[in-house]
């Protein structure tokens, strides 16, 4: 009677821990066999029907945890932030603490649609013949009242990579030409200048990935006949060592398919890198290969072929498992010769699958599901309250000067803790094709900006997609005004500017609602991404652990606990947010030092 007894209940909890993958964090996986792989793996890779739009709420709403998520059927907001930007938008970052927006583009162009201003002198294009070049190719935008400040660029930043340091300084790394070598520094302050070292880097990086190490320093990968990676060095200071990659050679084709390769740092401080349609985990110690992935089929997803991916928010307990799992979302691309038939004026169709892979995992194979559309492109966002905004792109062809086609207007909202096959909504289209060269990034007050879109080589207006200067926010579902009363506030002077890992801390938020607890009241703290190009570098969330959750005067006492290691999450500056029912607070920016 005891053994069937405990046969029953052992079977209870796995059905009842398989159920709830979906609709519930995981509460029982401590207790199971296999609790460091998080998810049960399910063999070989499956594809499912594409999605058609659904409501963005549920009747009776959606579970998250033991509360319930608010419902909404709204389908987002597009609003015009700006007329014109000055510069397309072909990089952009939030600039921390001064909420200032850094867009730039390539100064090989000559020209924006801004000048420098008076006092700042002209780049000499040309020393010979004293040619120069009067126009800025970087912004810093005022996120809140879209003011603009031109600032001088004198190295080529076209198709660049970047990062931000410890301190919030923003690190540019290669580009074209004579910027293809160079490392650049805008410190995050209203008066900050950029500064230029042109012999920084051992290799010419042009459509380079820039990767932030644990330790808060740089890895920078890839780039047009750069098959190979290095580690940045300190400002000032020139590298000479490469490390030769067997991945990019193995990966490169006719098409090359592999620029712009994705590289997420794993909970356990190795370097997940993505190019084409391969994956391997390497160690930025050793420079030792760690696992090759198995290999995602259906086509490519690096530069032309202009995937998009992320890193899937880390759930944090406040007492974690010796291995933090970690997941890997790579979301459509194109056909491997979809750059060559574009070329010749055929356009294919981009793809339209989304694969996802634990990458901690014993056994780690892709797992697929259909979007609603194909796409290309595509810019990745992760919000504020875990889920995931796919904006941007187009449904045919690929990347390069008007080798795309059939613009995707509607943004997708991908929730990676619903059910398999529900976890896709269309949103509400905006107006404006943002194809090649177009970036989106999130900003404090919860919307994403969206800017750029440049299919041409120059500045161009009387074409089929003329370059965009436009700049627009969206809002997302959790910013239905409906919901406005359930969306906490963080009380700036109740909770701490800097944190220490392992720290308990506590977040003070005002919330006019009853029944709060740990269950559907979190905090995640997000790290801003340097995007460009369908590339959103270094983007990451963490859900940290929530100890207690306890009224105090208008609101809650949130006691947290703070990423374990530099390896969940490099020091440095993140966005945090209170999130109640899936509705986020404003961000706060908070430092891990």
């Amino acid at each position: 009677m005891k053994a069937s007894t405990r046969v029953i209940w052992t079977v209870s909890v796995l059905m009842l821990a398989a159920v709830s993958e979906a609709i519930f964090p995981l509460p029982f996986l401590p207790f199971l066999p296999g609790f460091n792989n998080r998810f049960q793996d399910n063999g070989a890779v499956k594809a499912g029907k594409p999605q058609p739009a659904a409501p963005v709420g549920g009747k009776g709403g959606r579970k998250r945890g033991s509360g319930m998520e608010a419902q909404t059927n709204w389908g987002g907001k597009w609003e015009l932030f700006l007329e014109n930007s000055g510069v397309s938008g072909m990089h952009a970052v939030l600039m921390p603490v001064i909420n200032k927006v850094q867009y730039y583009d390539a100064t090989i162009w000559r020209i924006s649609k801004i000048k420098l201003p008076p006092g700042v002198p002209c780049h000499v294009v040309n020393a010979k013949t004293n040619k120069i070049d009067c126009w800025a190719h970087s912004v810093l935008i005022d996120a809140n009242n879209g003011a603009i400040k031109p600032l001088a660029l004198s190295t080529d930043t076209w198709c660049s990579s970047g990062g931000l340091t410890i301190n919030g300084t923003l690190v540019s790394t290669g580009g074209y030409g004579g910027g293809a070598n160079t490392a650049r520094y805008l410190a995050s302050c209203d008066k900050c200048v950029w500064e230029e070292y042109p012999q920084a880097l051992a290799a010419k990086r042009w459509y380079s990935t820039q990767a932030t190490l644990p330790d808060g320093k740089f890895f920078v990968i890839g780039g047009r006949d750069a098959l190979n990676y290095e580690y940045i060095p300190e400002e000032g200071q020139n590298n000479r060592k490469l490390y030769d990659s067997l991945l990019l050679r193995q990966t490169d084709d006719p098409e090359e398919n592999n620029l712009y390769p994705f590289v997420w740092l794993n909970t356990d401080g190795n370097l997940f890198i993505f190019a084409n349609n391969r994956s391997i985990l390497l160690s930025p110690k050793t420079n030792a290969v760690i696992k090759e992935f198995p290999q995602l089929p259906g086509g490519a997803r690096n530069y032309p072929g202009s995937g998009s991916s992320a890193l899937l928010p880390i759930q944090l307990y406040v007492k974690n498992p010796k291995v933090i799992p970690a997941e890997v979302l790579v979301c459509g691309g194109s056909k491997q010769d979809a750059y060559y038939r574009a070329g010749k004026k055929t356009f294919e169709p981009a793809l339209q699958d989304c694969a996802r892979i634990r990458i901690n995992s014993a056994k780690p194979r892709w797992k697929t599901e259909m979007m609603p559309t194909p796409r290309v492109m595509s810019d990745t966002v992760i919000l504020p309250n875990g889920d995931i905004l796919l904006v941007n792109g187009a449904k045919r062809g690929c990347s390069g000067w008007g080798y795309g086609k059939d613009p995707a207007f509607s943004p997708i909202l991908y929730k990676p803790r619903a059910q398999h096959g529900k976890r896709f909504t269309e949103l509400k289209a905006s107006t404006i094709p943002r194809m090649y060269h177009s970036t989106a990034i999130i900003l404090p007050d919860g919307k994403v900006l969206v800017g750029g879109s440049n299919t041409n080589d120059g500045y161009k207006y009387n074409v089929e997609f003329p370059t965009e200067l436009r700049v627009e926010k969206f809002s997302p579902p959790y910013l239905d005004p409906a919901l406005a009363n359930m969306r906490p506030k963080i009380v700036a002077t109740g909770t701490p500017k800097q944190i220490r890992f392992g720290q308990f801390f506590n977040v003070k938020v005002d919330l006019n609602q009853k029944g709060a607890t740990k269950d559907n009241l979190k905090v995640t703290m997000l790290a801003p991404a340097f995007t460009t190009h369908s590339i959103s570098m270094n983007m990451r969330m963490l859900i940290l652990g929530v100890a207690n959750v306890k009224p105090a005067g208008a609101g809650y006492d949130i006691q947290a606990v703070a990423p374990p290691n530099g390896n969940i999450a490099p020091p440095g500056y993140y966005l945090i947010f209170a999130v109640h029912k899936g509705v986020p607070s404003t961000g706060e920016w908070i430092q891990i030092v």
